[in-house]
């Protein structure tokens, strides 16, 4: 729930289609089974519970873009993948995104002219329902 007591709609957008497939389809069959597999243990449960904890009393839309193919938000989020991973750097929580600074100067190179983040995410999420 929110502060206010509300349920919110909240998008998670991933390239990973395990992690969307597992959220979509396979954690309530988890659940059911004790957080058990068919074919025995899942791969860091504390990942999964954490992700059914945070969600739960909201409405989640799980989607999957397609990685490397050209959504700004997914190649900037790619970039700061590779940037962390080559430098060894951990976040300590929630941080400025840093995505319009990273947008105007893809743009100042020529790329992603028209892109209008608000108005690609309202069009991505709105092509989703929200889950049961």
């Amino acid at each position: 729930m929110s502060r206010k007591g509300k349920r919110l709609r909240v998008v998670y957008v991933s390239d990973s289609e395990y992690l969307i497939k597992g959220m979509r389809e396979w954690v309530p069959a988890w659940e059911r089974r004790g957080w058990r597999r068919k074919a025995g243990e899942i791969l860091n449960p504390e990942l999964w519970r954490t992700l059914v904890r945070v969600s739960a009393g909201h409405q989640p839309v799980w989607i999957w873009v397609r990685g490397h193919a050209g959504d700004p938000k997914n190649e900037y989020a790619n970039d700061l993948a590779m940037r962390a991973a080559g430098k060894q750097l951990m976040s300590e929580g929630a941080v400025p995104t840093g995505f319009l600074e990273w947008l105007h100067a893809k743009r100042e190179r020529g790329q992603y002219p028209d892109y209008d983040p608000d108005a690609a995410f309202a069009e991505l999420a709105n092509r989703h329902q929200a889950a049961p």
